[in-house]
């Protein structure tokens, strides 16, 4: 209002027709009538003309025009000609105005021009626009406050009526949970973007921590959460390998209001306990191989002893000879030509379990192999070969006839082993790896031929079966000696 006051007073002065009235006689009615225009213009509560002595021009009291009167700040305006603002008391009560001198055409001061505005008016304009302000402010707050309500009420709804401080616990409870569990768990979104992943799963598939919002395919490829996303049918138990590692997967789909927003998957490492069931189960049966030999040996021995007890001295001899005609062929074969000690104490089971079982266990003489390579263990010996020599003795055990035939050579780059039987053959070849397919009866069965692929493939290796002409199977296993690992 100050500066407002001013700068009526500063346009005031430099009105020519104000600069002419002071000449005139008539200067007091002229200027009398500039200051009342003014003054209703700007909604001033006055403005006040006087010349360089303080004789009244113009005033809103026209008792005091063409009276002498001086006020104490006006040497400021009519001697250092200044423009300035000041408070006053005067007759029409405390004020607030803006002075300035006027200038004659030569730059000579010829008076000075006042416009002020009462505080109480002042205030009164102030309290006005407080009014306004606070009515408009107090329709904003209450918009605010109804905005706040349902905004509040729609966060409540999404965080299902929990408080920032129980979120905030939750959270810390569930980062503890996730990263104390063994088990690997991701979560993605319904775009196939990962929202979590726990520590035991960046563990396992060996990632780094640049995984949060990036595709599961781009980083997890064979995780086929994607399509899981799409086809919505939770899925239990289902083995797969993550990064050369055997896992075991569940596949949980997240809905809302019976919409997919997002699925979870769980995984366990089966490799080690894959490996501790496997060396368990191949120690077994490598104990009832030997077994069967003693048992069989046994035998043998008993009816030596009974021949000797009868006198039959020469009918003894013909046995022990006989006997060691065999045993020397195939010691011949089993040591001086199969070289590998693994492999020498499987097919020694297998001779003692083909003997007991009555069925004539050949080893190829064309048969040659050397000390194998330190990636081929004998855990995955066993599972191999012990698993299609079985299968060989299960297809014959129903001829007449019983005959495997045992082949191993490791000329080339590959190790090869091949049994063959002449039993009735492979009737389905497409499903002959399917875990628990099985063409005999029975309980857990199907799995011999699934753990002979798994253990292949994990030595990089290759297996070929095919029916021979003459009837029987023909199993055909190939493994590097570089040894190639499929998964590495």
């Amino acid at each position: 209002m100050g500066k407002l006051a001013l700068q009526v007073a500063k346009t005031v002065s430099f009105m020519p027709t104000v600069k002419e009235a002071f000449k005139k006689e008539s200067r007091i009615s002229l200027l009398q009538s500039i200051a009342d225009n003014i003054k209703m213009q700007v909604d001033a509560e006055y403005v006040v003309i006087k010349n360089t002595d303080g004789v009244i021009y113009a005033h809103p009291d026209n008792l005091l025009l063409g009276k002498k009167r001086q006020e104490s700040d006006n040497y400021r305006a009519l001697i250092f000609g200044q423009s300035y603002i000041s408070r006053s008391e005067g007759s029409l009560g405390a004020a607030l105005s803006g002075n300035t001198p006027i200038f004659d055409d030569n730059g000579n001061i010829m008076g000075i021009v006042s416009v002020g505005y009462l505080f109480e008016d002042i205030y009164a304009k102030i309290y006005r626009k407080i009014r306004v302000i606070s009515n408009v402010s107090l329709v904003g707050l209450l918009l605010g406050v109804i905005g706040g309500i349902i905004l509040t009420n729609n966060i409540r709804k999404d965080t299902l009526g929990l408080e920032p401080f129980e979120i905030a616990n939750l959270y810390r409870q569930r980062s503890a949970i996730l990263h104390s569990i063994k088990e690997g768990i991701i979560a993605i979104d319904e775009n196939g973007r990962i929202t979590m992943i726990n520590q035991p799963a960046i563990d396992m598939l060996g990632c780094n921590n640049h995984y949060l919002y990036e595709p599961i395919e781009k980083i997890f490829p064979n995780t086929l959460l994607e399509d899981f996303l799409k086809s919505g049918e939770n899925e239990e138990n289902q083995e797969m390998y993550l990064n050369d590692r055997l896992v075991i997967m569940n596949r949980e789909v997240v809905k809302e209001n019976g919409r997919i927003i997002g699925a979870v998957a769980s995984f366990r490492d089966k490799t080690e306990v894959k490996k501790m069931i496997e060396t368990i189960s191949e120690v077994r049966q490598y104990s009832e191989d030997l077994r069967a030999q003693t048992h069989e040996y046994a035998n043998k021995l008993y009816v030596l002893s009974g021949l000797m007890q009868l006198g039959k001295h020469e009918e003894a001899v013909d046995m022990i000879q006989a006997e060691l005609r065999v045993n020397s062929k195939q010691n011949h074969l089993l040591f001086d030509q199969i070289k590998d000690n693994n492999v020498q104490a499987i097919l020694l089971g297998k001779i003692a379990k083909s003997s007991e079982k009555k069925m004539e266990f050949i080893i190829d003489q064309n048969s040659s192999l050397s000390p194998l390579p330190k990636h081929i263990d004998i855990s995955s010996l066993i599972a191999i070969l012990g698993n299609i020599i079985d299968n060989a003795f299960e297809a014959v055990s129903g001829n007449e006839i019983k005959k495997v035939v045992f082949f191993a050579t490791d000329v080339g780059n590959d190790i090869i082993f091949e049994v063959a039987d002449n039993g009735k053959g492979i009737i389905t070849k497409e499903s002959i790896f399917k875990k628990g397919f099985s063409t005999k009866t029975g309980e857990d069965r199907g799995y011999g031929l699934a753990i002979v692929q798994d253990t292949v493939n994990r030595l990089g290796g290759a297996i070929e079966i095919k029916n021979d002409k003459t009837g029987g199977a023909i199993v055909t296993i190939f493994v590097p000696k570089q040894g190639g690992d499929l998964y590495d």
